[in-house]
């Protein structure tokens, strides 16, 4: 495995396993530098969202990094503010300005929030078959959410990026997931860098000689979980991806798994809306 390894969606489309997200990473230069920092480093994969508001320097950084279109992997958010059909397509086009790009790998909704997504979907569908998205998918959404979605959708959800972490394992909605073949994605896959010091997770990167973030970027890789991991900081991001040089065994990844609390650092889906 390598961070060019991917998963391929429903539609065929192949997507990188392991990404760099950019949420709460400030507009202008330091989300300039981190996305160029982690395109030199060899993530593919970058994800961000019109509420993140730094669209500007990441697709400032695509440009400046010298990648081909082609090579990248770009991920942004509608969100809730901008649901419903025409202001979908409205705030899709400002995303796509902001990046400078002519066409996005996959547009994501942010969250269920105000229960317009059905209404939001139809636009996603049009991008999609308008070819201006290679794949839709949304964010947040419990099971329930999922099955009200896909009553009336003609193209359904290729992926569902939730929280999910040691903490918060996310299990009974994987499972509903794989069986209707949407990818899971990871969102604060370090829950926040609240589970950093958690002495479980120590032992097992201590007995691996790695950092405990990159025991649970293993964990996630192991268990099929796409993981999008933040950081400003050039000598973390090259940490992160040095997950494919060691291997949990089936005793820690069901140790890590045990430590599941349904626990979450963000909002819940249920109350969120803006």
């Amino acid at each position: 495995m390598n961070l060019k390894d991917t998963v391929e969606l429903a539609n065929g489309v192949l997507m990188p396993h392991m990404g760099f997200g950019v949420w709460q990473v400030k507009d202008g230069e330091e989300a300039v530098n981190s996305v160029k920092w982690a395109i030199e480093t060899g993530y593919i994969s970058i994800d961000t969202a019109a509420a993140y508001k730094n669209e500007d320097g990441v697709g400032r950084a695509i440009k400046e990094s010298g990648k081909k279109r082609d090579e990248l992997f770009v991920t942004t958010k509608l969100w809730n503010a901008d649901q419903g059909y025409e202001s979908t397509l409205a705030a899709f086009d400002k995303s796509l300005a902001k990046l400078g790009l002519d066409y996005l790998d996959l547009y994501l909704i942010h969250w269920p929030g105000t229960r317009l997504f059905k209404e939001t979907w139809r636009a996603f569908e049009k991008l999609y078959k308008d070819k201006k998205v290679r794949a839709i998918g949304v964010c947040n959404f419990h099971e329930h959410h999922l099955k009200e979605l896909m009553e009336d959708a003609e193209i359904p959800p290729m992926v569902n990026q939730i929280e999910l972490h040691p903490l918060l394992t996310q299990e009974p909605l994987r499972k509903f997931c794989k069986e209707h073949n949407i990818v899971v994605e990871a969102w604060s896959p370090l829950g926040n860098g609240k589970i950093l010091a958690n002495a479980d997770l120590k032992a097992i990167a201590d007995k691996h000689g790695k950092s405990v973030a990159q025991v649970i970027l293993r964990w996630d890789l192991q268990n099929g979980i796409v993981t999008i991991p933040k950081s400003v900081h050039k000598e973390r991001i090259i940490e992160n991806a040095q997950v494919f040089d060691f291997e949990l065994s089936r005793e820690e990844v069901e140790a890590i798994n045990a430590l599941n609390k349904n626990e979450r650092t963000g909002p819940d889906p249920e109350e969120f809306n803006f």
